[in-house]
């Protein structure tokens, strides 16, 4: 227990508020529960942050990153914090102020070195941030971030919006193209950004921006132009089916060619795909997760015409039906020995439901295979209900081939190799 002492001074945790895009990974990666958030803001309790630094690694903006020194007995609270737009600049301190000793409130607890160590952990609830690596693949290309925020927003145009989905599906999924102009936007594969919706809550302020995976390559949509495109599913329902309107998703389904969006990012520095020619990508996905798996596949096909890329690609991609999967036609008719396609469909009239880890576990040969070569990289990316399961398809096709997962799933952290981004 710490002895309070007159005018010790801390250093406070805090989230930029400007930043911040309201993505919910702090709050998820925190083991010991001191972020949470209102409908404006993610705060930190001082009173229970330990300045383990596990939120830290997976903020894909940065927001996370912040320490203000305060006298300990006036820190910030989570009032103070739940009112603000903008940090606060740290204030002068008293000629009597003590530093905290070094190392003071910033040992982290058994439990949180235990979420580090042991690899299967995630298994036991932990969000996806334990299952992955929080470095990006050692040769990936350089990521630019947060070259818009809030206070310079970036202004894009509509080039097109389209349906990918039956009419008569109940999930409607827009491919929507955004041009910058001559507005530099640099991205890569795997990245994403925040749009702003217009309007205001109920509490009468402006809506937060909200994040998408980008679904294009870095030379954009449309090669060698300033664009990108977003792959966004209209939100009707909430998870237990109850009606909602999604605030954003609706917006953007119903921009026309030539409307203007708020747009601010990139965002990501280490959900990216490895740089050279000879890499190999197992893509596991559902639903619109499937933006950042067209990115890289795109990617890799307009580099395989040049002959500049002779990996091997894996997909693994769950939907209700195929009529209910993005991207479905264009996806089949990509040559079977440029990527080995695996459809999971859960609700097909004529198959038995299956899910992608079923399709994994079917598949574990071959995924052995790929994970044995220092080059493959893995990437999961959709519901957040998808990871445990991906992981324990992954643990079985290991330890089926009599291997240690715990080993393996060790060292593919470690190099960056397992990749995880679930919503």
């Amino acid at each position: 227990m710490t002895v309070e002492t007159p005018n010790r001074v801390i250093k406070q945790h805090l989230i930029d508020p400007e930043i911040c895009i309201r993505c919910n990974t702090c709050e998820e990666t925190c083991p010991i529960d001191a972020i949470t958030h209102d409908s404006n803001n993610y705060v930190v309790d001082v009173d229970i942050c330990n300045s383990c630094m596990a939120c830290v690694p997976p903020c894909p903006t940065g927001a996370i990153d912040n320490w203000l020194r305060v006298v300990a007995t006036d820190a910030y609270s989570l009032e103070d914090q739940f009112s603000w737009s903008e940090l606060p600049t740290e204030q002068e301190l008293p000629a009597d102020a003590v530093e905290a000793p070094a190392g003071e409130a910033a040992e982290a607890p058994q439990g949180v070195a235990a979420a580090e160590d042991d690899v299967n952990a995630e298994l036991e609830g932990l969000p996806s941030t334990a299952a992955g690596a929080s470095i990006p693949p050692w040769s990936a290309a350089h990521p630019y971030i947060n070259l818009y925020t809030h206070k310079n927003v970036a202004t894009a145009t509509v080039a097109g919006n389209y349906r990918l989905t039956d009419e008569d599906t109940d999930n409607a999924i827009h491919h929507i193209v955004l041009d910058f102009g001559e507005l530099p936007f640099p991205v890569l594969e795997g990245q994403s950004i925040a749009i702003f919706p217009p309007g205001t809550d109920e509490q009468g302020r402006a809506y937060h921006a909200r994040q998408y995976s980008i679904a294009s390559p870095r030379d954009g949509e449309r090669p060698n132009y300033n664009n990108l495109s977003l792959t966004v599913k209209r939100v009707t329902s909430d998870y237990d089916g109850k009606p909602v309107r999604g605030v954003c998703s609706n917006y953007l389904c119903d921009l026309q060619k030539g409307d203007k969006v708020k747009v601010i990012g990139p965002f990501g520095n280490t959900f990216l795909m490895p740089n050279l020619a000879h890499s190999n990508l197992i893509m596991i996905c559902t639903g619109t997760g499937s933006a950042p798996m067209r990115a890289m596949t795109e990617r890799c096909r307009r580099l395989t015409k040049n002959k500049a890329f002779n990996g091997k690609l894996m997909l693994f991609f769950g939907a209700r039906t195929e009529r209910e999967l993005p991207y479905f036609g264009p996806l089949m008719n990509l040559p079977k020995d440029f990527i080995d396609i695996n459809l999971a469909l859960s609700r097909a009239s004529d198959k038995p439901k299956r899910y992608v880890q079923d399709l994994i576990r079917e598949r574990a040969a071959e995924v052995l295979d790929l994970l044995d070569d220092a080059n493959t990289c893995i990437y999961v990316c959709g519901l957040k209900g998808m990871e445990t399961g991906v992981i324990e398809a992954l643990k079985d096709a290991v330890e089926g081939a009599g291997r240690n997962w715990p080993e393996v799933h060790a060292q593919l952290k470690s190099q960056g190799r397992l990749h995880f981004e679930t919503y």
